[in-house]
């Protein structure tokens, strides 16, 4: 691989695009970025990207291409960590795995999308 690269395209699969574009978007508060679809008929598909205001990283909505929806994990990171839990929880999400920092790990917890992905909220500080 070339060193002129940068992830840019996280990947989670869902059982039901449109419903995990309402949690992002109505939930999170995240925008969708990109919403096209692609060939005809019942082999038709759909892209879809979603991501925090102002990130240059996106998350891809895809259906499963085989097996269940869900097990990804990407990490999203925040300058105030306790705010965010709090604003997570005020809206009913469930905040799991709460780690304080430790020698070079930040502090950061766990929420799950309806899908059982994980997205681990980080403390940049």
């Amino acid at each position: 691989m070339s060193n002129d690269i940068s992830i840019a395209v996280g990947m989670f699969t869902v059982a039901d695009q449109d419903a995990a574009v309402a949690f992002y978007t109505d939930t999170l508060g995240w925008e969708v970025r990109t919403d096209v679809s692609w060939g005809e008929g019942e082999g038709a598909g759909r892209w879809v990207e979603v991501a925090p205001r102002g990130s240059a990283a996106r998350l891809a909505l895809n259906p499963p291409m085989s097996g269940q929806p869900g097990g990804g994990s990407i990490g999203v990171e925040t300058g105030d960590l306790s705010a965010e839990r709090d604003r997570l929880a005020g809206l009913g999400i469930e905040i799991s795995n709460e780690m304080p920092a430790g020698g070079p790990v930040p502090a950061m917890f766990s929420i799950n999308d309806p899908d059982g992905n994980w997205i681990w909220v980080v403390a940049t500080d």
